[in-house]
């Protein structure tokens, strides 16, 4: 049994009428954090595409090293710099000509000074399914502040990642204990489309 999984009591699939799938920072400077989870990660953009739920990525890039606030204090100055081949996102991820815009942000929350909630809001959302990277930082902020700004939170156990297993459950016990619904891509596949047979 996953570490987990004695927290998840509350169990619900997104409605596809409501959601939008997040796609935090699957960029060139984390590419072997996402590697391992990257099928997991096209599969869940798959799923949602099919059910008509947008897709929003976001990229994570500071300015500058002065451009970092408590960041560059917290990560000894090593940030990721806009405009650097780091700071794009992964080819791999399939970006599609018609996709949204790409959520800039410059902080571990896709919600702070990037005009998400407003942007969401006139979209009719009022659910988010959060795939990316990492688990326990950006990803695991952005569902909070998600939570905490009444937006109903599925958080992906397979299509996310960070740096090593015990932070990864870590984040999951204490979203599934508080924030938000725990999905990977077999309960969105049987979810959005029916259980195989």
């Amino acid at each position: 049994m996953a570490g987990y999984e004695k927290y998840e009591t509350r169990k619900r699939i997104p409605d596809p009428n409501a959601s939008v799938l997040l796609v935090i920072d699957v960029q060139n400077c984390f590419a072997s954090t996402a590697k391992p989870i990257l099928h997991n990660i096209l599969t869940t953009i798959d799923l949602c595409r099919r059910s008509s739920i947008p897709v929003l990525f976001t990229r994570h890039s500071h300015k500058s090293p002065d451009d970092g606030s408590i960041l560059a204090e917290w990560w000894n100055n090593d940030l990721v710099i806009d405009g650097t081949v780091e700071a794009e996102l992964m080819p791999d991820i399939r970006r599609l000509a018609g996709d949204n815009e790409v959520v800039e942000k410059k902080t571990y929350s896709a919600f702070a000074n990037t005009g998400l909630e407003d942007r969401l809001a006139a979209m009719g959302v009022k659910e988010v399914i959060i795939t990316g990277l990492a688990t326990n930082l950006c990803c695991e902020t952005t569902a909070r502040d998600a939570f905490v700004r009444d937006f109903r939170v599925f958080f992906s156990t397979d299509a996310t990642a960070t740096s090593n297993l015990e932070l990864h459950e870590a984040t999951l016990k204490n979203l599934a204990y508080g924030f938000a619904y725990l999905v990977d891509c077999k309960r969105l596949e049987d979810g959005f489309f029916g259980k195989r047979k």
